[in-house]
């Protein structure tokens, strides 16, 4: 009887965690969100300092749709999940491949965008690049800018294990704090590309139109979504409920058409990929 007693305490325990975290948001009357602010056009900051963007748009309407006050804690990526998961702030507001890895970690809410990721080079290099079926056995012996702890970055590790497989030079992977110390190291050259999300690199293209261009698209298209620690289940309810409504009723679509120049259909289920 004495175990049955504990093993209750301990879910009712649980229970009342889930619900704790959207019940304090809703009475202190905000909700806290990490965020690094450097990746346009899902989150960034603008010339007046605003933190603004595709994703940050959906935040804020969540939090008006909740009533509550919406806080952005800045922090830089590489620290956005220790972050999460250590309480520092309610969610995180900062854009996230869907990963299985990740998935063992965090509660990922229901996407909101996907990625697909490009390579952007000097003018002058790209030309050597073929923009048909690019691989990473033409990125082979090349040093590629990344964000740290990004899945451009992972992705680069993956390419180098199947480029050691076959005999070939590895990719230099240069792990950098945000994406504007990504395009320096390449407009310095002391990279040789950059890998991203295309929807982030074209706009860097549209600056400098003279210099850098997208080489082409290499690895596979990810779902992104934001996360939530694994016991709080309501708020991630919550938001995944929003995001699904704003879906219904054509808000995301034409938030997508605002940010990002085309639209698409974001899955309520099954979104996150086998190991």
């Amino acid at each position: 009887m004495k175990k049955i007693a504990l093993l209750i305490a301990a879910l009712l325990a649980v229970s009342a965690a889930q619900a704790d975290t959207l019940t304090d948001i809703k009475s202190a009357g905000k909700i806290t969100v990490g965020i690094d602010p450097t990746f346009p056009p899902y989150e960034y900051t603008s010339d007046n300092g605003e933190v603004t963007g595709y994703s940050v748009a959906i935040m804020r309407s969540f939090a008006d749709d909740l009533g509550v006050k919406l806080v952005f804690q800045k922090t830089a990526f590489s620290g956005i999940l220790p972050g999460l998961i250590s309480g520092s702030f309610n969610a995180e507001g900062s854009s996230l491949n869907v990963t299985a890895e990740r998935a063992k970690k965090v509660l990922f809410t229901v996407p909101y965008s996907k990625t697909v990721n490009g390579v952007l080079m000097r003018k002058s290099d790209a030309e050597k690049i073929s923009k048909s079926g690019l691989s990473p056995e033409r990125l082979s012996g090349l040093r590629g800018a990344v964000k740290s702890a990004s899945v451009p970055e992972q992705l680069l590790k993956s390419f180098n294990e199947a480029l050691k497989k076959a005999g070939k030079p590895p990719i230099t992977i240069i792990s950098v704090d945000t994406l504007d110390q990504t395009v320096s190291t390449l407009m310095t050259k002391r990279a040789d590309f950059v890998l991203d999300d295309i929807a982030v690199l074209a706009p860097i293209v549209k600056k400098y139109p003279d210099k850098l261009v997208q080489a082409g698209e290499v690895g596979p298209s990810q779902w992104m979504a934001w996360a939530t620690r694994k016991e709080d289940l309501s708020l991630n309810k919550a938001i995944s409920d929003h995001i699904l409504a704003m879906q219904q009723s054509g808000k995301l679509a034409a938030l997508q058409k605002h940010y990002l120049g085309t639209t698409f259909t974001v899955p309520a289920t099954n979104f996150i990929p086998a190991e």
